[in-house]
């Protein structure tokens, strides 16, 4: 099985309301996958029903292989943190995760370790009512990945952190993709999130508008590549020249620096006469930001005529 998750037109309905409108995607294993969308499009529901909290109104779902609704025991293998978790604030940080353990029938000699991962060592005995959002926000880590789960379901796990703290989460993702783990990871922060996936499941309306590799979603938005052009100060009269006779119009940049937008058809030849160009000094090539690729698709907020309708 090479798949953490795999479904098939997928839909739930709630009365009138398809919150998923028959959905089909795969997940490999040993990736960690962004499930992007605004609010309303579907990411509660669909990780819903890949924890098994609700069934499905249609279609099929496979998780590790197994039908979530129906094999109960495959919960102890999914770790999750929701966007809002709430603990008991009257128990310390190490009673907390030895009472999930129990509950997750988990080895209760992770807890020592994973409070260390998280960075909560030093305040393993202390109450968890005494904890910054941050800090509560690890401790919800630290549960998620009790019982070293093969698939592991993050929601916004950033709310709270600092710089620092965020990193470190980030790091520990990417540990989980070296064992071989399948990490979804819901965030509105496009540009954190990026660095980190392997790929985007993109829902609007219910609809799943994207699937696939950072890569081969760029390669189907053909949006073109931005190039950041440094010039030879008295050459840059005559390299703007050249540049508007290939049909490209650059802008100056605060920094000093041209920025052009370069089609993706022809965004090698292109590249090969700008380096060959001695005017310039410096270039820099950026491809399309997963933002761009989410703002491409249509991925944003319903219009106000699609809500009334």
């Amino acid at each position: 099985m090479n798949h953490a998750i795999e479904f098939e037109a997928l839909a739930k309905r709630y009365d009138a309301l398809a919150a998923l409108d028959g959905i089909s995607a795969c997940v490999p294993r040993g990736r960690v996958i962004g499930l992007l969308g605004h609010n309303g499009a579907g990411k509660s529901t669909l990780i819903k029903l890949i924890l098994g909290l609700i069934a499905p109104s249609g279609g099929r779902l496979e998780v590790l292989g197994q039908s979530p609704w129906r094999a109960h025991a495959l919960r102890r293998r999914i770790g999750y943190l929701p966007e809002s978790a709430t603990f008991y604030g009257n128990l310390t940080g190490r009673e907390l995760l030895d009472y999930l353990a129990r509950l997750k029938q988990a080895p209760r000699a992770q807890i020592a370790t994973l409070l260390d991962r998280v960075g909560l060592a030093h305040a393993a005995d202390r109450r968890i009512g005494t904890y910054s959002k941050g800090m509560r926000q690890r401790l919800g880590l630290a549960q998620a990945l009790l019982g070293s789960p093969d698939l592991v379901l993050l929601d916004e796990p950033t709310t709270g952190l600092d710089p620092q703290a965020t990193r470190e989460l980030y790091r520990i993702v990417g540990e989980l993709r070296a064992d071989g783990r399948c990490v979804l990871v819901s965030s509105h922060l496009l540009a954190e999130l990026e660095p980190h996936i392997d790929g985007a499941l993109i829902l609007r309306q219910g609809k799943l508008l994207a699937a696939g590799s950072l890569h081969a979603l760029g390669e189907q938005a053909a949006l073109p590549a931005q190039v950041l052009l440094r010039s030879r100060e008295l050459a840059t009269g005559e390299l703007l020249a050249r540049l508007e006779t290939h049909g490209l119009s650059p802008q100056a940049r605060p920094d000093g620096r041209l920025e052009l937008q370069v089609p993706r058809a022809g965004k090698l030849r292109m590249l090969r006469e700008l380096l060959a160009d001695p005017a310039i000094v410096d270039l820099d090539v950026r491809e399309p930001t997963l933002a761009q690729l989410y703002d491409w698709l249509g991925a944003g907020p319903p219009s106000t005529a699609e809500v009334a309708a």
